[in-house]
Formats: structure tokens, C-alpha cells, sequence
């Protein structure tokens, strides 16, 4: 574990506690932001958006743990609505620091505000870290599955962390942080049978410099391969150099998702993006 990312995720749960009990909580979608902290990032939150032919599925972007999603979405946000698609973020459970069910519920309900919002009977999640695994309990435990197209993770969390700092963390005001830790209860219940249920496609990109989620092969998923679809960055980029915490700022990453959405299934396994910005 590097100490920069343990001196970070330290401060932050400091400025969690710090909120107390003001929420997170994406605002009605008619609404101005009502903080700073629910600024979205460029490119998402147009309400007025209606999905084309061509990108039927509106796109929900899901934080990372201690993430807010002005700045874990502040690259990709902008080139997915470049790219034609209606674009969403939302803020959740307190910096994502509540517990994966709690987290959950909260995504059904904005999916909910941007199904009503758009017209469309389903979305495509995106999601970081927590934000990648945690939409799988949604789809699994809420009724998620005929509502989501495409499930696409970045450096999920989907089998949990290794990482000795999650307990401490979890200790300190991170419910999240005990879900996943790998063998978890949360993690055990959701990975119990399938890990995969049917309705959407599933695709994991990870990294092999993964710090946080370690070992970085507990982000991917067991299921058929005609809708899972598992990529290890540096199996086509061998000198890709991102890890966790900004791997949603690697332009080889937003290859990846762009090709999850841009097709019928999950991303293309034979797919081979361009290694260079």
C-alpha cells in the first residue's frame, strides 16, 4: 500500500466525519446543485437530454469510495457526452462511505429519476472502484436487472481488497470499507451463485498496478463470456502506467468503456485500443 494513498483516504474520512450528518445525495433532477459538493462534472446532468438511435441508453456514472463526481468523473464525463450520450453523475452515501445495501438503494432511485427523466426503459452504468462492484448488488438484490444494459467497471471492487487499510478505515466511519474487505459478509452474499445475473453485460477493466483492490485480479467476474467480458489494461498496453485511484483518467480506459457502450454485448475481447493519448 502506498502511503500517499493511505494519507489520503485518511484526510478524507476526516473531512467525512467533518460533514456530520449533511447528505450527499444527487438533488431532484429539476433542481440547481445544492453545494459544492454536487457541482457535476462537465458533460453530465443535462435533464433536458434525450437518448438517439444510435446511444439508446442514457449513462450513469457511479464514485468511487471517497470519491465526489466532479473529480472522478472529470475526464470521462466530457468525452462520453462528445461521443453522443446522455450523461449522468450523482453523489451517494456520504463521500460512498455508507454500507454497499444503503449505496444501492440510493442508485435505484436515481436510475429511477433518469429513466423518468429521458424516456428510456433502461441505462448503462459506469462505475469506480466501490462504483464498479457496488451497482452488482443493485442488479442483484433490487430489482436492478431489467434496468441496466451494460455494467461497466473500472478497477471494481467485485471480490474485495486485501488491502490492510480497510479495516482501519472501516473502523473510523467507512461501512463501505468493511463491505470490501475481501470475504466479507457483503461480498459473500453477493458473489454466492452467480456473480453475473442475467439482463445486463458485464465488463471489468483493470490494472495491474492496482494498489487498492489488491490482489487486482479480485475485480474481475466469472460468467459467460457472450456477456462478461474481463480486461486487464496492460494485456494490450503492456506500459500503461495508471493504477486505482485515477484510472478513470486513462484515455486507454475510456477506450474501453466507449467500446462496452458502443456495441450489443460487453466490450469486444479482441478489441485492441490505441496505447498512447
Amino acid at each position: 500500500m502506498h502511503s500517499r494513498f493511505a494519507l489520503r483516504s485518511l484526510l478524507t474520512v476526516a473531512a467525512t466525519l467533518a460533514l456530520g450528518c449533511v447528505g450527499l445525495a444527487a438533488p431532484a433532477h429539476a433542481s440547481a446543485p445544492t453545494s459544492v459538493l454536487d457541482v457535476p462534472p462537465r458533460g453530465a446532468n443535462d435533464w433536458s437530454c434525450k437518448p438517439d438511435p444510435a446511444h439508446p441508453q442514457p449513462v450513469v456514472l457511479v464514485n468511487g469510495t471517497f470519491k465526489l463526481m466532479a473529480e472522478n468523473w472529470a475526464t470521462l464525463s466530457p468525452k462520453l457526452k462528445r461521443a453522443g450520450y446522455c450523461v449522468f453523475a450523482f453523489n451517494y452515501g456520504k463521500l460512498a462511505t455508507a454500507s454497499v445495501p444503503r449505496s444501492a438503494a440510493e442508485l435505484g432511485d436515481f436510475v429511477e429519476a433518469v429513466r423518468a427523466a429521458t424516456g428510456a426503459a433502461k441505462v448503462d452504468l459506469v462505475g469506480h472502484s466501490q462504483g464498479g462492484m457496488m451497482p452488482r448488488y443493485y442488479v442483484k438484490f433490487l430489482d436492478g436487472a431489467d434496468k441496466v444494459d451494460d455494467l461497466i467497471g473500472i478497477v471494481p471492487s467485485n471480490h474485495g481488497t486485501a488491502n490492510p487499510l480497510a479495516k482501519p478505515l472501516g473502523d473510523l466511519a467507512c461501512p463501505a470499507c468493511i463491505d470490501q474487505m475481501a470475504g466479507s459478509e457483503l461480498l459473500t452474499k453477493l458473489n454466492e451463485g452467480t456473480e453475473t445475473p442475467a439482463g445486463p453485460d458485464y465488463t471489468v477493466v483493470t490494472t495491474r498496478h492496482d494498489e487498492v483492490v489488491v490482489p487486482y485480479t479480485s475485480a474481475l467476474l466469472n460468467g459467460p463470456k457472450e456477456y462478461v467480458t474481463n480486461v486487464v489494461l496492460q494485456d494490450s498496453c503492456p506500459l500503461d502506467p495508471f493504477m486505482h485511484d485515477q484510472a478513470t483518467k486513462d484515455p486507454v480506459v475510456a477506450r474501453w468503456v466507449l467500446n462496452a457502450l458502443d456495441r450489443e454485448g460487453p466490450a469486444d475481447a479482441a478489441f485492441r485500443p490505441r496505447c498512447i493519448g
